[in-house]
C-alpha cells in the first residue's frame, strides 16, 4: 500500500479475473446463434461488462488506449503491451520534435470510403480544439499541431519532445467528412458510430448492452466470432449471477466474487496480471484529511495485507505508489510494510493534538477525527475495501462513515469527502500520473481533486515526459514515486 503525500493511500494491486464459458450448456449465449465448445468460431459471443461508455466517439474519450473493437489507431498493441503498425505501415523513429507516419494502403471505413492522412489529422484536432470538450485531451497536450501533406503522410509536430507519443498513437481514428463542422456532443455519431476496426456497430440499447458485427473486409483479416455483444451491469454480483445463469459466455469479475466459479464444470477463470490498483483518495482542503497526521496514520494503520487475502482472495498486491508493483517502472525502493502498526500510528496522532476523545474518537481543537469515505455503489471490491478502511481506521480513533454513491453524486462532493478511487495503467507512468499530481489539473474533476500541489513533483513529472532516454527516464520517475512517497 502506499501513501502519496498530502492526499491519497494506495490499498492495493489488483489481478483481473475473467470467466470464459467453454460449454454452451454452461453459458450459452443470450442471442441467436450457433454455439460450440470453441468460443474463437462461435456465431454470438456475450461479454458481461461492468462499465457502460458515455460515448463510443474517441476524439470524445472512447477506449483511447487501443482497446476498441470498431476504430483502429496508427499503431497498435500486441498481447505483451509492445507497440505494432495498425494504420501505420510501420512504427516511425521518435527523435526530436517531428513524427512522421506512412498510412497503410487500401483501408476503408465501415460505410466503404477510403481511409486518408486528412481523417487522421482531423481526429487529433478534434481532441486538441477546446469547442469540443474532450475528456482526454489532456493527455495530448504536449502536440503543437498535426498536417498531413499527402494521403498518405501524417506529420505530428510536438511542443517538446515527447517519449510516449507512440503510445498516444493508439487512439481510434474517425472520418472528418462525418464529423468535420458539427457539435461533437450532440453528433449521431456518438451512438452510431463508423470505424476501420474489425467489428461494426448495429446497435446499442443504453443501460443494457452494444451489438457489434464482424467487418467481413478488415484490413486485418475478419474476425472469426461473428457476432459480439457487450453487456452492461455495473453491480458484480448481478454479473456472477448472469455468468451462473448462461447469460454471458464470459465476465470480468472482482477476485472474490469470481471464486464460486473455480471449479464448476465448463467454465474457466483466468487470473491476470494488472496495473489496477485501489486507494483512498483525500481532499487536501477538508478540515480533518487536510491534516498530514491524519493520512499518515491511517496509512501506518491499514492492513493491507489482510485486504489481499480476504478481500482480493489473495489475487492482489499491497501497493505503495501510483506505479504498480511487478511493473517496468516500479520503484521498489517505496515499498513498505503490508501489515499495520498502529502503535506508531497513535504516537502520530498524539503528537500532531489528535487526542482520545468521547467514543473513542480523537478529537483536535474541537473538531472529531471523523470524515465521509465514499465508494461507487454496485462496486463489491470498493466496497470490501471502504469497509476495512473504516475497521482499521476506527482502532486508532478515527470515525470513518462510509456512503455507497452513483458517480453523479460522488463528482461534486470530491472536494470534501474521501473516495476509494482506482487507477493504473500498464503502459507508461506519463499515463495517469501527470494528471493525478500535476498542479495544472488540481481540482479538474477526477483529475487531480485531491488538490495536490508541488513544484518539484511537476518538474519531476515535465522532466519524465520529455526525457527520450530510458535510463534517465527510469530514474526520474523512480525519484518521482519517492517524492510522492515522502
Amino acid at each position: 500500500m502506499k501513501i502519496l503525500r498530502a492526499r491519497f493511500v494506495t490499498l492495493a494491486r489488483l489481478g483481473v479475473v475473467a470467466i470464459l464459458g467453454l460449454s454452451a450448456s454452461c453459458a450459452a449465449p443470450s442471442s441467436p446463434g450457433t454455439s460450440s465448445s470453441n468460443p474463437g468460431t462461435r456465431d454470438t459471443f456475450v461479454l458481461g461488462l461492468a462499465s457502460e461508455p458515455d460515448t463510443l466517439n474517441p476524439v470524445l474519450g472512447y477506449e483511447p488506449d487501443g482497446g476498441s473493437l470498431l476504430f483502429d489507431g496508427l499503431v497498435r498493441r500486441n498481447a505483451d503491451l509492445t507497440l505494432a503498425p495498425a494504420l501505420a505501415e510501420r512504427l516511425p523513429d521518435v527523435k526530436g520534435t517531428t513524427v512522421t507516419f506512412t498510412l497503410r494502403q487500401g483501408v476503408r471505413f465501415h460505410d466503404g470510403t477510403p481511409l486518408t492522412s486528412d481523417d487522421v489529422a482531423y481526429t487529433y484536432q478534434a481532441v486538441l480544439d477546446p469547442k469540443n470538450n474532450s475528456g482526454i485531451r489532456g493527455d495530448y497536450t504536449a502536440i503543437e499541431s498535426v498536417e498531413a501533406p499527402d494521403p498518405a503522410t501524417v506529420v505530428f509536430h510536438l511542443k517538446h519532445p515527447y517519449a510516449p507519443i507512440l503510445q498516444r498513437a493508439t487512439l481510434g481514428i474517425v472520418p472528418r467528412r462525418l464529423l468535420q463542422g458539427q457539435s461533437l456532443d450532440k453528433v449521431a455519431f456518438n451512438t452510431k458510430p463508423v470505424g476501420t476496426g474489425p467489428y461494426r456497430f448495429v446497435s446499442w440499447t443504453p443501460g443494457d448492452k452494444v451489438v457489434l458485427e464482424a467487418n467481413q473486409s478488415y484490413w486485418g483479416g475478419a474476425p472469426a466470432i461473428k457476432r459480439l455483444v457487450m453487456a452492461y451491469s455495473a453491480d458484480d454480483n448481478v454479473r456472477a449471477t448472469r455468468m451462473a445463469a448462461g447469460e454471458f459466455d464470459a465476465t470480468e469479475l472482482p477476485p472474490k466474487a469470481a471464486a464460486r466459479f473455480e471449479d464448476q464444470v465448463g467454465l474457466t477463470v483466468y487470473k491476470v496480471p494488472s496495473a489496477d490498483y485501489r486507494g483512498v483518495m483525500f481532499p487536501l482542503d477538508a478540515p480533518v484529511t487536510g491534516d498530514k497526521a491524519i493520512r499518515k496514520a491511517l496509512s501506518l494503520a491499514l492492513d493491507r495485507s489482510a485486504m489481499v487475502g480476504a478481500i482480493l482472495a489473495g489475487a492482489g498486491r499491497p501497493a505503495f505508489g501510483p506505479v504498480a508493483p511487478g511493473t517496468t517502472w516500479h520503484n521498489p525502493a517505496v515499498d513498505g510494510t503490508p501489515t499495520p502498526d498502529r502503535d506508531q500510528a497513535a504516537r502520530l496522532l498524539d503528537q500532531a493534538g489528535w487526542k482520545p476523545g468521547s467514543g473513542g474518537v480523537r478529537v483536535k481543537d474541537g473538531t472529531p477525527a471523523s470524515f465521509t469515505l465514499m465508494y461507487p455503489a454496485g462496486d463489491s471490491l470498493r466496497k470490501d475495501l471502504a469497509l476495512a478502511v473504516a475497521s482499521d481506521a476506527k482502532k486508532i480513533g478515527v470515525d470513518v462513515r462510509l456512503a455507497g454513491l452513483d458517480w453523479d453524486a460522488i463528482e461534486p462532493r470530491m472536494a470534501k469527502d474521501a473516495l476509494i478511487m482506482g487507477y493504473g495503467s500498464p503502459y507508461d507512468p506519463d499515463y495517469i500520473n501527470y494528471e493525478m499530481f500535476h498542479s495544472s489539473f488540481s481540482g479538474q474533476g477526477f483529475f487531480n481533486p485531491g488538490h495536490y500541489k508541488e513544484p518539484d513533483v511537476d518538474a519531476l513529472l515535465e522532466k519524465g515526459r520529455a526525457e527520450t532516454d530510458p535510463t534517465v527516464r527510469k530514474q526520474t520517475y523512480d525519484a518521482l514515486q519517492q517524492r510522492i512517497r515522502d
